[in-house]
C-alpha cells in the first residue's frame, strides 16, 4: 500500500509513477492535483520534475503518423503566454517545446504539431477550460496529462445545464492519477491504482480509516470522518461536534507534514 508522502518532493515522484502506471494502462486523459494553498508558486518547478518521466514514457510510445514519421515530441503547455515565455527563459534549450494553451483569437489548433506525441497541461484554470477540452479531442490516442488542474471554478463555468453537460461530455472523463490534499487534521489522498483513501491524523501520525472507489466528496467525506472522531448519536443530537475540515488549511499543511516526518 502506498504511503502518505512526508514532503512535497515525495508527492511529486509519486505523483510521477502513477502517471506511468496509468498510462501504461491505457488512460489517455490524466490528472494529478497536489491540493495545497501555496502550489501554484511551484508550478513551473513541479512542470521539470515530470520532463524526466514523461521522456520514458514517450521514449515507449508508437511514433505519431506513418512508420517513416519521425520521433515524436513532447509539449508542455501554460495558461497564457507569459508564464509560458518564463518558462522558456529559467529552463533554457530543451529537447521538447513549451508553449501556451491559446486563446479564441488564438485557438489551440495552432499549437499542436503533428510530431507531438505527449501533452503536459500545467496549472489550466476554468478560464481555459474550452482550449483543455479542444486539445484533448485534437490529441486523439496521444496522452494529455493535466498538472494541478482547476478547470470546475463554479463562479466560472456556472451550475446550470451547460455547466453540467462540460461535466459530462468532458471533466468527468478525466482520471485523476494523483491526488493530496490535506484537510484539517486528515488527508484525502489517492495514487493509482489505489482506491481513494481517507487518513486520519492519530497520536501524531496518520492511518487509513476509509478507501473507496469513487473520490469521496461533502457529506460522503464528512461522514467517514464523523465515524471515526466522534459519537454519531452524539452528532445528532449536537451539530457543534462534528470535526470542523479546511480551518487553517496553509497552517495545516505544515502540521500534515510535519506529523507525516516524525
Amino acid at each position: 500500500m502506498t504511503q502518505l508522502p512526508t514532503s512535497i518532493n515525495e508527492a511529486v515522484e509519486q505523483a510521477k509513477r502513477a502517471t506511468q502506471a496509468a498510462l501504461n494502462e491505457g488512460y489517455k486523459l490524466l490528472q494529478v492535483q497536489l491540493v495545497f494553498p501555496e502550489i501554484e508558486l511551484q508550478a513551473q518547478s513541479i512542470a521539470q520534475q515530470f520532463i524526466p518521466i514523461l521522456e520514458e514514457i514517450q521514449a515507449q510510445l508508437p511514433p505519431p503518423g506513418s512508420a517513416e514519421a519521425s520521433s515524436g515530441k513532447i509539449k508542455v503547455l501554460f495558461p497564457d503566454s507569459g508564464s509560458a515565455a518564463l518558462a522558456q527563459r529559467d529552463w533554457g534549450k530543451t529537447n521538447f517545446k513549451i508553449t501556451d494553451i491559446g486563446t479564441s483569437r488564438s485557438p489551440i489548433e495552432t499549437r499542436i504539431d503533428p510530431d507531438d506525441q505527449l501533452f503536459l497541461v500545467v496549472s489550466p484554470s476554468p478560464v481555459e477550460v474550452a482550449q483543455v477540452e479542444q486539445l484533448s479531442h485534437i490529441a486523439g490516442d496521444r496522452p494529455v496529462i493535466l498538472l494541478n488542474p482547476r478547470l470546475e471554478d463554479i463562479a466560472i463555468i456556472g451550475i446550470g445545464y451547460a455547466a453540467r453537460q462540460l461535466r459530462e461530455r468532458f471533466i468527468s472523463k478525466i482520471e485523476s492519477c494523483y491526488y493530496l490534499q490535506p484537510l484539517d487534521g486528515a488527508a484525502l489522498y489517492r495514487c493509482y491504482p489505489s482506491m481513494w483513501q481517507v487518513w486520519l491524523e492519530e497520536d501524531s501520525s496518520y492511518k487509513l480509516i476509509a478507501s473507496e472507489a469513487t473520490k469521496p466528496l461533502g457529506d460522503a467525506l464528512d461522514q467517514i470522518l464523523i465515524q471515526h472522531t466522534t459519537d454519531e448519536t452524539d452528532v445528532s443530537a449536537d451539530p457543534s461536534k462534528q470535526r470542523p475540515r479546511q480551518k487553517g488549511l496553509l497552517a495545516g499543511l505544515q502540521s500534515f507534514l510535519n506529523a507525516l516526518s516524525r
